[in-house]
């Protein structure tokens, strides 16, 4: 801001540098603009995780993904990100349906069994777990799941190094839990606790609301 003259002479000592924010913003950055700071402040971007199954004429497959968002709630539509070239991608656009398994809290093990890129193919990855045939897509749901969904494609699109697959939800069950989370490259389990709302305040928005 520029300073005019008034004819008086300030006398207000000078102020010492701002030191640096330790919160986020800009002020608490080296470099606001450097690719890395914009990758590492992603991360920071909560969610929850999932292992998405498909079923393509018997063969059967999953895997792990923090990249699933609802997108409109009529219809039901979420939005998934994919690799174009994993096995997963492969077999949905074959099979144009798939599942989704939302994890509890207590399944951290499944979502690093699930992220392996060692992993066996076919059932030989759900040797280790319960599960049932989705009525609606064929493809696994495994037991112990905060909830389920079936989904059916809608469409795919590019974006940059990955694909954002389109889906419907056509079906769905789910139990009360806490969920696993993902956070700065790691799954978390916490328990849920409700932030205060101001009474002068609007609600705060479901995670199921999308404007």
């Amino acid at each position: 801001m520029t300073r005019h003259s008034t004819g008086l002479t300030d006398r207000t000592p000078p102020r010492p540098p701002a030191a640096a924010a330790a919160g986020p913003g800009p002020a608490g950055t080296a470099d606001f603009t450097h690719p890395d700071q914009a990758r590492q402040a992603l991360r920071r971007l909560a969610s929850g995780v999932t292992v998405l199954t498909v079923n393509r004429d018997g063969l059967r497959h999953g895997t792990t993904a923090s990249a699933v968002v609802a997108l409109s709630r009529d219809p039901l539509v979420l939005g998934v990100g994919l690799s174009p070239t994993s096995t997963f991608a492969t077999l949905v656009r074959r099979a144009g349906s798939f599942s989704v398994n939302v994890l509890s809290a207590a399944q951290s093990d499944t979502a690093h069994s699930f992220a392996d890129p060692h992993r066996p193919l076919g059932d030989a990855q759900f040797a280790s777990y319960e599960w049932i045939t989705d009525p609606l897509s064929g493809a696994p749901l495994l037991e112990g799941c905060l909830s389920h969904m079936s989904c059916r494609v809608l469409g795919w699109h590019q974006v940059g190094d990955h694909d954002l697959l389109l889906a419907e939800v056509t079906g769905g069950a789910h139990r009360p839990d806490i969920p696993l989370l993902s956070f700065a490259g790691r799954v978390h389990t916490a328990a849920l606790t409700p932030a205060p709302v101001p009474q002068a305040t609007m609600p705060a928005p479901s995670h199921s609301e999308v404007s």
